[in-house]
């Protein structure tokens, strides 16, 4: 029987650890590469073609959301599995909406990791028990295959401007630091809000967190 073929991308390493001895408790399945951060997995996807990856969203250099389009272009087929502290409606939908096939809390990984394997790798798409009962089917369908997410619809520019906000810079310290106007720096923020449909600079930095802009895990 051919096994599974699994790579494991957190950048905790008792995370992985963790993960590795639960997956290795079904004899069906093998961990063939691990990775700290979304770099390393590319580099280990240039050595094996797993079928699954278990992928944390937030990792350093490449969060796993961005780095999810790269390693389905180095792997056409392979299932992508996301692991995630994050209960946040707006993680789950852009994870989706960036190719994932599942969506799986750490709380409930101990309980239910074999057989969020299972159902992704069944092609079938798996969602949390804690957050199952939030999301039709069409729904999530639907977020995957339009394949659009609040992320997309912000410039490079605008993305800057957002994670400087989020640590806490005025509009004159992006200003300096970007070589641009404060004038600009207000118009950016500006569009921030229109486009994500926010009322103010908490807002910002709420969503700056709750996306993955800013790593506050540690």
């Amino acid at each position: 029987m051919t096994k599974c073929k699994i790579v494991l991308a957190d950048d905790h390493v008792l995370i992985r650890q963790g993960l590795k001895r639960l997956v290795e408790e079904n004899k069906s399945l093998e961990v063939v590469g691990e990775a700290g951060n979304g770099l390393e997995l590319l580099d280990v996807l240039d050595q094996v073609i797993p079928d699954l990856i278990l992928l944390d969203i937030s990792m350093p250099n490449l969060r796993g959301i961005e780095v999810i389009n790269e390693a389905q272009r180095l792997c056409p087929k392979v299932k992508i599995l996301m692991i995630t502290m994050h209960k946040s409606e707006q993680y789950f939908l852009c994870a989706m909406s960036a190719g994932a096939d599942g969506y799986l809390l750490k709380e409930d990984s101990d309980s239910e990791l074999l057989n969020a394997i299972d159902v992704v790798m069944h092609g079938d798409i798996y969602i949390s028990p804690h957050l199952a009962e939030e999301f039709s089917d069409e729904v999530i369908r639907a977020y995957r295959e339009k394949g659009v997410f609040p992320c997309d619809t912000l410039t490079n520019r605008e993305i800057e401007v957002l994670k400087l906000v989020a640590e806490g810079l005025t509009s004159k310290e992006i200003a300096e630091l970007l070589s641009i106007s404060i004038r600009t720096v207000e118009h950016h923020r500006a569009n921030l809000l229109k486009k994500l449909n926010l009322k103010n600079t908490a807002d910002l930095i709420k969503h700056a967190i709750q996306n993955g802009f800013i790593d506050t895990a540690g």
